[in-house]
């Protein structure tokens, strides 16, 4: 039985002349199948015949023989269980059936796994006794790695699907199909955007320096199996390295890398595009076979989608980036505007400038203004107050050499730099790295410039130096705005002043005292005014009123009334005469002068043996109070109409003596209607209480100082809405008598 038997044509049955069993009639059936059958005897299982699937199957060649026990014909299944199987069937004569066994056949580099479903048979003679096995068997190595394939292509797409990151899809590919093809390495290059050069997408079992190597190479002719496909747009087939004339540059780092074969698959898009190339390397010089070539469109394929759904994610964030960025970049200038405008204030609108700037543009910026024709530093920003003195404390150098904010004053450009400013500075102990210089333009010139300095871990791009050109420009329109209030309001107030008595004058037999308060600081200048002035027969004019309206147009009604009373008083010595005087003024503007009407009370004063003569008429005015000597306080009641609108008013003057410490008190209505929040008026019934509180025998001084710090507590620090004035006349105490 070991005797080798001639070898038949491998299209036929092998069998043993001793076999006469039911085995003949199966010779037609399996003479051509894919499936295999063998059939053995006795207890050692020699193969008595075989079919040429079955020796296809355990390695052809010297194997195609019978007579022989299966064990030495095909020793690798002795060590994986299927002799003990053949053992346990002669024995018991029980059917044994297996599903996707796996077979190793061979050893070494030369070893291949393969998969059968298989059946084993007891063969028996007439008499019903086990003379033999019999193998039918089918092979599901390609089912096998076909549903393998399914199911790792599956887990890959679903990956995919979920958005997982590239390199972990594209790892897991090479991967899996390196587990499926042993003798296979994976490896993935991605295309750059311009589809130039191949980066390093994806390699796990390749060596690092290889990778390295190969990053970035470019595609095109005789670049290797990959740059070749990448260029020629199909697949390229190396089967040895090592004569290969494409591998003409990369022979010695494939040789060092162990690599003998490539082919090289490219992965394109729907449209064509070039996303990358799919490679399989041999340790050992080969063709591919239709199923490598195969598994290599699949995987190209599925690389593809991976890529190109990592395209599509790439170009989301990128756009979600973008948006966000304007939203930031919205929000930002917004913040800014607001910040800005909120103050007009030069100085602090400057402050904020710098405030806003740094950290969010720069780590360190500061403002130079050019003032009477010297560059001056006048904020900073920085992050320590150390760095703050040192940017305060350097002054811009005067050569345009030496100095980047004087180059941008004179230019009116922006200056970028990604190094130290030039000229001397403290750039060493700041450790500025670069700087951006932008003017502040006001219509057309440069006024001044706001200097952005960045440290080690920051710079400068585009969008932040057009983040500080905009930012720039909004500071210097609020800077503009800044500056022409200040004048505005430094005129108003010079105006206001003019308006107003510097000081009041010392009359005979009186003592004088007023209060101004005007409402806010804003730019309108107040109707309130007051005036006490000789009429040059030992007597005295006063006057206090309240022009409607705000403005220049209140100030020169101001002026007409107060010039008016000035110019005749001398001349009437009716308080009534003078006060029509002064409505025929009013009356006699142009109309686009007209700037409504005028309340007042004027009157004359006269020092008398027992205190002070007083003649007043009042005109729409409120009516003056009277603080006598027991600390009541009355009305002084005169009747009278406005002033200025068109219509002869109706006047009637009073006369009265002011006796020595009483006090006369003329007041407009921004003191009686103030309102402090959630509060009534002020009203006249507080004012009286506050000046019949003021000390006994009052100065004037004494009863101004009652009510303002009366009407300053009702506020509660809070701004007026209108001009407050006031005007205190006090009677002196006789003196003593010398004779």
């Amino acid at each position: 039985m070991t005797a080798e038997r001639e070898r038949r044509p491998t299209s036929g049955i092998r069998r043993s002349q001793a076999a006469r069993d039911m085995d003949g009639d199966l010779s037609p059936l399996f003479g051509t199948s894919t499936a295999l059958f063998a059939s053995m005897a006795g207890p050692a299982h020699v193969l008595e015949a075989a079919n040429p699937a079955f020796f296809a199957a355990v390695g052809g060649g010297r194997r195609e023989r019978v007579g022989v026990p299966l064990a030495e014909l095909v020793p690798e299944p002795a060590s994986q269980g299927f002799i003990e199987l053949l053992d346990q069937v002669y024995r018991s004569g029980e059917r044994h059936v297996g599903r996707d066994a796996r077979v190793v056949i061979g050893a070494g580099d030369q070893a291949d796994e393969a998969y059968f479903d298989f059946t084993y048979e007891a063969r028996r003679d007439t008499g019903g006794n086990v003379i033999g096995v019999r193998m039918i068997g089918v092979e599901t190595t390609q089912a096998k790695h076909a549903r393998r394939l399914a199911a790792e292509q599956r887990a890959l797409l679903e990956q995919i699907a979920r958005e997982a990151p590239l390199h972990d899809v594209l790892e897991g590919m090479c991967r899996t199909i390196e587990e499926l093809c042993p003798d296979v390495i994976v490896s993935v290059l991605l295309a750059d955007a311009d589809g130039r050069h191949l980066r390093h997408g994806a390699a796990p079992s390749l060596p690092d320096h290889y990778n390295q190597a190969i990053d970035g190479i470019a595609a095109g002719e005789g670049v290797g199996s990959c740059g070749t496909a990448a260029h020629r747009r199909r697949a390229v087939i190396v089967r040895d390295i090592a004569t290969d004339p494409l591998w003409a540059d990369f022979r010695a780092l494939a040789g060092r890398a162990g690599l003998a074969a490539c082919w090289s698959t490219p992965i394109l898009a729907g449209d064509g595009r070039l996303l990358g190339t799919f490679a399989m390397y041999h340790r050992t010089p080969r063709a591919p076979r239709g199923t490598d070539l195969a598994l290599a469109r699949t995987f190209a394929d599925t690389a593809a989608l991976a890529i190109e759904r990592h395209h599509i994610e790439q170009a989301r964030r990128a756009a979600d980036a973008r948006e966000q960025a304007a939203r930031d970049d919205l929000a930002f200038l917004l913040t800014a505007s607001t910040a800005l405008s909120g103050g007009l204030d030069e100085q602090q609108t400057l402050q904020r400038l710098v405030t806003l700037a740094s950290p969010a543009l720069a780590p360190l910026a500061a403002v130079d203004l050019v003032e009477s024709g010297r560059v001056r530093r006048v904020v900073t920003a920085a992050p320590t107050a150390e760095a703050r003195t040192l940017l305060a404390a350097h002054a811009p150098a005067r050569a345009a050499e030496d100095d980047a904010v004087t180059r941008v004053l004179a230019s009116g450009l922006t200056e970028v730099a990604r190094r130290t400013p030039t000229g001397p500075g403290p750039w060493r102990d700041l450790g500025v790295t670069g700087h951006v210089c932008v003017p502040l333009v006001d219509r057309g010139r440069p006024f001044g410039a706001l200097t952005l300095l960045s440290t080690d871990g920051h710079s400068f791009d585009g969008h932040r130096v057009a983040l500080a050109e905009e930012l720039a420009r909004r500071a210097a329109s609020a800077t503009r705005s800044a500056r022409q209030y200040a004048q505005r309001a430094a005129l108003a107030r010079d105006l206001q002043t003019g308006l107003l008595l510097p000081d009041l004058p010392e009359v005979p037999g009186a003592r004088l005292a007023a209060f101004y308060h005007p409402a806010g600081e804003g730019l309108e200048i107040g109707g309130d005014f007051y005036d006490v002035f000789d009429r040059g027969d030992g007597s005295w004019a006063f006057i206090l009123g309240d022009v409607c309206g705000r403005g220049a147009m209140a100030a020169t009604t101001t002026a007409l009334v107060r010039h008016t009373a000035r110019a005749v008083a001398p001349l009437l010595d009716d308080p009534v005469a003078v006060v029509q005087a002064v409505d025929k003024a009013l009356n006699d503007r142009h109309t686009h002068q007209n700037n409504g009407f005028v309340t007042l009370v004027y009157g004359h004063l006269a020092p008398v043996a027992d205190g002070l003569a007083v003649h007043l008429v009042r005109a729409g005015h409120t009516a003056p109070l009277l603080l006598d000597s027991d600390h009541v306080v009355g009305t002084v009641e005169a009747p009278g109409g406005l002033l200025g609108i068109g219509i002869p008013t109706r006047l009637a003057a009073r006369r009265f003596t002011l006796r020595p410490s009483e006090s006369l008190f003329l007041y407009t209505d921004g003191i009686t209607e103030c309102r402090a929040a959630g509060t009534d008026q002020y009203g006249e019934v507080r004012l009286a209480r506050a000046l019949a509180s003021a000390p006994t025998r009052p100065s004037a001084t004494d009863v101004v100082r009652s009510v303002a710090e009366d009407v300053r507590s009702f506020m509660k620090g809070r701004d007026v809405d209108d001009d407050q004035a006031a005007l205190v006349i006090t009677a002196d105490a006789p003196e003593p008598d010398g004779g």
